[in-house]
C-alpha cells in the first residue's frame, strides 16, 4: 500500500482516522466471526450460527433513523459517543457461559448492527468534509483494505482466542480496540459541514435520502441491482458453515482460515479499487464485484479445499469492489447535508433484502442441499452482474439535491431540475 496508489493517505487527518479505524476493525472482524462460532459451538446448529448474522442485519431496517440523526448533529461527536457505548455493550458478552445465554449473543449482535449503521452514516459525511472529491474512492478503498484485509489475521486471532481462552476473551479484546477509534476521531481537527437545520415533517426529513437516490439514475440503478443480488447473498451467511462442515469436513473454527484467505483477496482488490473506479466507473465496478460473488458461489459447491479457498479470495475481492463502488458513488453525487441519510438509505435498500435472505438461509439449510442454494445464488447474482456490465447508467454531470431545500426562515425554495445545490457547488476546505 502506498500513498501514491491510495491518494487519500496524503491527508494526515485521514491517515490518523485510517489507523484508528483499522485497529478497531481488527477487533470487529475477530468478534463477528467468533459470535457465529460461539453460537454453533453452544448449540451444534448451523441455523443458530446464521441467526447471529440475522441479528446483526435486522437493525438496518431502522437505518434511515440513524442517517437522520447523523445529518442533524456533529458527526465527530456522534462517532466518539457511539464507539464508547458499543464497547460497553460488547463487554456484556463476558457473562455468556452456556447455551442458556445464547440470547445475550443475539442481543449484542443486534446492538452491534445498530452501532454500525450510525458509524457508517456519520463516517461517510465526515470523510467528505475531510477529503477532496477525487480522493473519496481511494479513502473508501483504504478503509476496505483495513476492514477486509485484516481478516488475514483477525479471524485467526479471534478463533485462536476463542479456542484457548473462550468467547469472553474475544469480547474484551474487541472492546479495547474501540479505544483506538475513539482516540483517533477525538484528535481530528476538521471544519465540519453544518448539520442540517431545516425542518419539515419527520417522515419527509427522514426519507429524503431515498428520494435523492431515486432522482439520480446512476444511484437508482446501483441500489436496485445490488438489492436484487443481496436478496440471495445473505443465504451464504448460513451456507458457509455447511460448506466448512459438510463439504470440507472441518470443525467450525476452520471458518477462521476461510475468512483469513478472504482477507488476502481483499488486500489485492483494495489496491486496484480506485484505479478500477476511474477506468470502469461505479456501475461496472459493482458489476465486476457481483461477478466475483457469483463465481465464488459456484466454487463453494465443489467440496475441494483449494477451490473453496479460491472462492474465498473472489469473495474478498467482490466485497471491496462493491463497497468502494457503491459508497463512492453515493458520496460523490450527494450534497453534504444529505450524506448521512443517503448512506443510511443505501444501506437499508441493500441490507433489508439481505436480512430476509439470511432468515431464509437459516430456515432452508436443514431441508435443502447447500449446493443447490449456492447454485441459485450464482444464477441470480450473475444476472445482476451482467446487467451492470452491459447497461451501466451514466453518472450525473453535477451534484444536485433532488429534494426541495429551504431558506433559513423555513420558506420552501424549490430547486429547478438540474440546478446545482448551493451547498455542494463549492468544495469544502477543512482546517489543517
Amino acid at each position: 500500500m502506498t500513498v501514491g496508489r491510495l491518494g487519500a493517505l496524503r491527508d494526515k487527518r485521514f491517515r490518523r482516522l485510517f489507523a484508528g479505524q483499522a485497529l478497531s476493525n481488527f477487533g470487529d472482524s475477530a468478534l463477528y466471526l467468533t459470535l457465529g462460532i460461539w453460537a454453533k459451538t453452544l448449540t451444534g446448529s448451523s441455523a443458530a450460527a446464521g441467526g447471529v448474522f440475522l441479528a446483526l442485519a435486522v437493525p438496518t431496517l431502522f437505518a434511515p433513523l440513524a442517517g437522520h440523526l447523523a445529518d442533524r448533529v456533529r458527526r465527530k461527536t456522534l462517532l466518539i459517543t457511539v464507539n464508547a457505548i458499543t464497547a460497553l455493550i460488547v463487554l456484556s458478552l463476558i457473562f455468556v457461559r452456556s447455551r442458556d445465554e445464547l440470547w445475550l449473543i443475539y442481543t449484542v449482535a443486534f446492538c452491534y448492527g445498530a452501532s454500525f449503521d450510525l458509524l457508517s452514516a456519520a463516517g461517510a459525511g465526515l470523510r467528505k468534509d475531510i477529503l477532496r472529491g477525487e480522493d473519496l474512492a481511494s479513502a473508501n478503498a483504504a478503509l476496505q483494505m483495513a476492514s477486509q484485509g485484516l481478516r488475514v489475521l483477525s479471524p485467526l486471532a479471534g478463533a485462536g482466542l476463542f479456542v484457548v481462552f473462550g468467547g469472553p476473551s474475544v469480547a474484551i479484546f474487541d472492546a479495547i480496540t474501540f479505544l483506538a477509534a475513539i482516540l483517533a476521531t477525538a484528535s481530528l481537527r476538521v471544519t465540519e459541514s453544518e448539520p442540517d437545520k431545516t425542518h419539515g415533517s419527520f417522515w419527509r426529513d427522514t426519507t429524503e435520502g431515498f428520494r435523492h437516490i431515486r432522482a439520480v439514475p446512476l444511484l437508482t440503478q446501483l441500489s436496485l441491482v445490488s438489492a436484487i443480488a443481496f436478496s440471495v447473498i445473505g443465504v451464504s451467511e448460513t451456507v458457509i458453515y455447511a460448506v466448512v462442515g459438510q463439504g470440507l469436513h472441518r470443525p467450525p473454527s476452520f471458518m477462521g482460515v476461510v475468512m483469513s484467505v478472504q482477507g488476502g483477496g481483499s488486500i489485492a482488490s483494495a489496491l486496484t479499487a480506485a484505479y478500477l473506479m476511474r477506468r470502469a466507473g461505479a456501475a461496472r465496478t459493482v458489476g465486476l464485484a457481483l461477478g466475483c460473488f457469483a463465481l465464488a458461489a459456484v466454487f463453494c459447491t465443489t467440496g475441494s479445499l483449494p477451490v473453496v479457498l479460491a472462492g474465498a479470495i473472489l469473495d474478498g475481492t467482490g466485497v471491496v469492489w462493491l463497497t468502494v463502488g457503491l459508497a463512492t458513488a453515493m458520496q460523490k453525487h450527494t450534497p453534504p447535508r444529505l450524506q448521512g441519510r443517503v448512506s443510511a438509505a443505501a444501506t437499508t435498500l441493500l441490507i433489508t433484502p439481505q436480512t430476509l435472505s439470511i432468515a431464509a438461509g437459516a430456515a432452508l439449510i436443514s431441508v435443502v442441499s447447500y449446493r443447490l442454494l449456492l447454485l441459485v445464488m450464482a444464477v441470480i447474482i450473475g444476472a445482476c452482474a451482467a446487467w451492470l456490465l452491459t447497461r451501466p447508467a451514466a453518472p450525473p454531470d453535477k451534484v444536485t439535491d433532488a429534494a426541495p431545500w429551504r431558506s433559513p426562515r423555513g420558506r420552501g425554495l424549490r430547486r429547478r431540475p438540474g440546478e446545482p445545490v448551493p451547498d455542494a457547488a463549492q468544495e469544502i476546505t477543512p482546517a489543517s
